[in-house]
C-alpha cells in the first residue's frame, strides 16, 4: 500500500514529468545568437590611381551635402571585401565593405542570378558616386548569406543595370545608418539595411557591428566584421564609447566629436566629423591641415596629392593625438605614413615617405571637419552601435606597429 505522503510525491513527480515532456514537444522560440563573424579579404588596387587625396575629397563633398556616396573602387588603393551570397541556392558576389553608405547592391561585374527567393519590387534605385557618376537599376528582395550563422531573409538589394568603375568587384555591402537609404529607391521612404534585418530577424541580439582592419603592410593584412558585438580577441584594453554627434551633417553618418593635437600643438579644436571605411586617408579641415603641414615641414607632392617628408623629417615626426569622449588615441609617426611597400600603387616613388593626413578642402565649421578613414581604422578597432546610437574605439596589437 502506498502512503498518502508517498502518493503525493508520486503524483508530483508524474506531473513534473508530463510538463517536461510537453515543453520539449513544443516548438522553441528563436533566440538571438550572441555574435557572428565575417572574415574579410584585402585587395590592393591595380588601377593606377594617381591622386587618392582628390578622390577622398570628392567623396567628402557628397557626404557634406548630406547625401549617400557609394565608393568608387578604382579610386581606393586598399579595399576590404566580403563574399556575400544572394539567393537560394546562393550565388556569391565580392562586395566592398562601406560604413559610409547603407544600400547593398550587386551586379557591377557578375550578373544577378534569380532563384525561388528572388522578388522584384518593381522599384528603381539610384546611388550617386562622388565623381558625379552613379549606379542604378532594379530593387529586389532576396535571401542574403553573409556566413552560415548570418542569413537574412527578404533583404532589399539593388541589382545594377548601369554601374561603372568597380573593377572586379560586384557591388557594395552598405553598413551605414538606415537614414542614408532615404530617397535612393523609388516610392520607398527608406530601406532596411542588412544590420537592421539581422536584428529584426533575431539573428543578432544587438544591432552592433565590430570592425577590425590590419595594416595593409602587416604580415596578416586581413580584416573581419563581427555582427552583434565585438571581437574581444582583437583589442587591447577596453572599448570606449561616445554618442553619435548631434552636429549635421556628421550626425547622418557614423559621426563623432573629436579634437586633434600634433605633439603638444593643438591643430583642431573639438568638432564634428565621421568614421568611414570607404575613405582611405585621414582628412582634416584646411586650417588644421595647414598647421599640420607647417609643423611637419612637409611639402605637397603633386603626383600623389599627399604630403611628402624626408627621412630626417620622419625621424623628427611627432605623434598625432585624437581625443574622443575624453579618451586620447595616439597615432604614432609610423601610423601617419603611407605604407612604403605600396608607394607604386599611388604613383609614388619607391623610397619616398608620404603622409596619410590630407586636406578636406574646407575650413573647420562645416559640420563635417574630419574623416577618420582606413588609415586610422587599421590602427584602432571600431564599433558601430545602432541600438545605443554610439561609436566605440579600442587599441589593437597594430596600434603601435612599425610596419609602414
Amino acid at each position: 500500500m502506498v502512503s498518502s505522503g508517498s502518493l503525493s510525491s508520486l503524483l508530483a513527480l508524474l506531473a513534473l514529468s508530463f510538463l517536461s515532456l510537453s515543453a520539449s514537444a513544443l516548438p522553441r522560440p528563436r533566440t538571438a545568437s550572441t555574435t557572428a563573424t565575417l572574415k574579410l579579404s584585402v585587395r590592393v588596387n591595380s588601377y593606377g590611381i594617381k591622386n587618392i587625396a582628390a578622390a577622398d575629397r570628392a567623396r567628402l563633398k557628397v557626404l557634406q551635402a548630406g547625401g549617400s556616396s557609394s565608393v568608387n573602387a578604382t579610386n581606393t588603393v586598399t579595399t576590404y571585401t566580403a563574399d556575400v551570397g544572394v539567393g537560394s541556392p546562393a550565388t556569391y558576389y565580392t562586395l566592398l565593405v562601406d560604413t559610409g553608405s547603407s544600400n547593398t547592391w550587386i551586379g557591377s561585374n557578375k550578373p544577378y542570378k534569380q532563384t525561388t527567393t528572388s522578388r522584384d519590387t518593381l522599384h528603381k534605385f539610384k546611388v550617386p558616386y562622388a565623381d558625379g557618376s552613379s549606379v542604378s537599376g532594379e530593387e529586389y528582395t532576396d535571401t542574403v548569406t553573409l556566413s552560415s550563422d548570418l542569413v537574412v531573409n527578404s533583404q532589399s538589394i539593388g541589382v545594377a543595370s548601369e554601374a561603372s568603375q568597380m573593377g572586379s568587384l560586384d557591388g557594395i555591402l552598405g553598413l551605414g545608418p538606415v537614414d542614408l537609404t532615404q530617397g535612393l529607391v523609388d516610392d520607398t521612404s527608406e530601406v532596411a539595411t542588412v544590420m537592421d534585418n539581422l536584428y529584426a530577424q533575431k539573428t543578432i541580439s544587438s544591432e552592433v557591428l565590430g570592425v577590425f582592419f590590419a595594416p595593409a603592410s602587416s604580415s596578416d593584412s586581413s580584416g573581419e566584421l563581427t555582427f552583434g558585438s565585438y571581437d574581444a580577441s582583437k583589442i587591447t584594453g577596453r572599448i570606449n564609447y561616445v554618442p553619435v554627434t548631434s552636429v549635421f551633417p556628421a550626425s547622418t553618418y557614423w559621426g563623432i566629436d573629436q579634437s586633434i593635437m600634433y605633439g603638444s600643438t593643438p591643430i583642431l579644436d573639438e568638432t564634428a566629423g565621421i568614421v568611414d571605411t570607404g575613405t582611405t586617408l585621414i582628412l582634416i579641415a584646411s586650417d588644421a591641415f595647414n598647421i599640420y603641414q607647417t609643423a611637419t615641414g612637409a611639402t605637397l607632392d603633386k603626383t600623389t596629392g599627399l604630403l611628402q617628408i624626408s627621412s630626417d623629417q620622419y625621424e623628427q615626426l611627432s605623434s598625432l593625438y585624437f581625443t574622443i569622449g575624453g579618451i586620447t588615441y595616439e597615432l604614432t609617426p609610423n601610423g601617419q605614413i603611407w605604407p612604403r611597400s605600396l608607394n607604386s600603387a599611388i604613383g609614388g616613388t619607391t623610397n619616398s615617405i608620404y603622409l596619410v593626413v590630407s586636406d578636406s578642402g574646407d575650413s573647420s565649421g562645416s559640420g563635417l571637419d574630419f574623416t577618420n578613414g582606413y588609415c586610422f581604422l587599421e590602427r584602432f578597432y571600431s564599433v558601430y552601435d545602432t541600438t545605443n546610437s554610439q561609436v566605440g574605439f579600442a587599441t589593437t596589437e597594430y596600434t603601435y606597429a612599425t610596419t609602414n
